[in-house]
């Protein structure tokens, strides 16, 4: 029966690989296979387990327990995004990214490609990857109309943009599950993972910076006045930024989960942005009077503009790897892979590299073919290394990362994929590339930092 488990959660992920040849949306396969799974667990009686990760063993549960266990974490992860979608879309809705078109003015080629190499790595570690990339891919176009020539910069930006959301919980949805799953802590992953993230864009745009595509100067350029802004727009931009910001620190004085933090940096947000648009509350009224007014209210809006297939198809894959996790498959197969792949050296205390290192690396260039949320999933099902592990570092920097490979290995180099029509063999011939080699620099930057820190 385990094998039959496996066998659907293995068609499954063929399905979404296979997204855009199939012509299926990825959500559908993973809404199935997360109710078959679990539909062939309980049909067939089978038993299953939690990990207990201080004694490093499989104890038994029953399976309402289970499934209840990890419906609530996976409703965590999935609550914050909620909450993070909302208010980007809040901060949309006043055009605030607007303000950032204003701080870009220059033709130089290569100036422009450091300002939006710059922007994506930080906006992404504060409104998450994918978030990051569609707003700068927004603003470029306003400022480079050649679209052959446009390409080039969002293959960058999507390196960037990745890289950013590696070292930020917040900034990559692999990486917030680490953190809600209380596998790494803010402040160490920035400091192991800032540097390696950072030198994984630097040394890319360094060896860009030479090339032909990025020398020069373009033709146009919109002008600073031309650019229309909504006066509250700026005020939306920093007070939404900050209460994204915000949540970290709740977390770090509260100790609660951080979604209850997103929930009052939204409130706090929607309230601005109700005084702004002199539009009356009306997130819980639902008679007709409140409905008319609704349809002005820039909550109501956002709300309806965040993007629920992708709720829904976090949902069907955290539930199914959690399926395969709860029979203890992933705890085994864990086992197994650490005892059959060798050292990668006789003094791995001394080289600052392990045994893990492969693994992961390994699951680094995988998430460039296939999507990183189940990876990192089943990697926290198969590893039960304490909080903070230079394991769990390295995982949200591979995974991270290690998308920017392929154009498909990510979000963001989908959303950028399907916005400026790239093919996905352009990509490889002329981007992949850059992101290796910044993706290996980044890696052993990461075991040298670890190995002294």
């Amino acid at each position: 029966m385990d094998t039959l488990v496996i066998l659907v959660f293995a068609f499954g992920y063929l399905a979404i690989t296979l997204e855009h040849n199939l012509k299926i949306d990825k959500l559908i396969p993973a809404l199935a296979m997360m109710a078959v799974s679990w539909a062939i667990i309980s049909l067939g009686h089978m038993e299953v387990f939690e990990v207990d990760a201080e004694l490093h063993k499989l104890i038994p549960s029953h399976i309402e327990e289970i499934l209840l266990h990890h419906l609530g974490k996976t409703s965590e992860i999935l609550i914050f995004l909620i909450g993070a979608m909302t208010i980007v879309e809040i901060i949309d809705y006043f055009d605030g990214f607007a303000t950032i078109k204003g701080y870009v003015m220059t033709k130089s080629k290569t100036k422009l490609l450091w300002i939006f190499a710059i922007l994506a790595f930080i906006l992404s570690a504060i409104i998450d990857n994918l978030t990051a990339t569609i707003v700068l891919i927004s603003i470029l176009r306003k400022i480079i109309g050649d679209r052959e020539v446009r390409i080039w910069f969002v293959g960058i930006i999507i390196i960037a943009a990745n890289a950013g959301g590696a070292w930020s919980p917040i900034g990559d949805v692999t990486t917030t599950m680490l953190w809600i799953g209380n596998k790494v802590t803010t402040l160490n992953l920035i400091k192991f993972l800032f540097i390696p993230s950072l030198l994984s864009i630097i040394v890319p745009l360094l060896i860009a910076s030479r090339m032909k595509p990025f020398r020069g100067e373009i033709e146009t350029i919109v002008d600073a006045h031309d650019i229309k802004k909504d006066k509250f727009g700026e005020p939306m931009l920093y007070i939404g930024l900050g209460s994204i910001l915000f949540v970290p620190v709740f977390k770090t004085v509260t100790h609660l989960p951080p979604y209850v933090g997103m929930m009052l940096s939204l409130a706090v947000v929607a309230i601005f942005a109700e005084i702004y648009s002199s539009s009356k509350i009306a997130l819980t009224m639902v008679d007709e009077e409140s409905d008319e007014s609704a349809h002005y209210s820039p909550i109501h809006k956002s709300l309806a503009g965040i993007e629920m297939p992708s709720i829904l198809f976090f949902l069907g894959i955290l539930l199914a790897v959690a399926a395969l996790e709860s029979l203890g498959t992933l705890f085994h197969f864990a086992e197994n892979l650490t005892d059959t792949i060798p050292m990668l050296g006789t003094e791995p205390e001394i080289a600052g590299y392990n045994v893990s290192d492969l693994v992961i690396m390994i699951l680094g260039v995988a998430s460039a073919v296939i999507d990183n949320v189940p990876l990192v999933a089943a990697s926290i099902g198969m590893f039960s290394d304490p909080t903070d592990s230079p394991l769990w570092h390295f995982i949200a920097f591979s995974a991270g990362t290690g998308g920017s490979m392929l154009i498909i290995g990510s979000a963001a180099g989908v959303v950028a994929m399907g916005m400026e029509k790239i093919n996905f063999f352009w990509y490889l011939k002329n981007i992949a590339w850059l992101a290796f080699v910044g993706f290996l620099v980044g890696s052993f930057s990461f075991m040298f930092l670890r190995s002294i820190l």
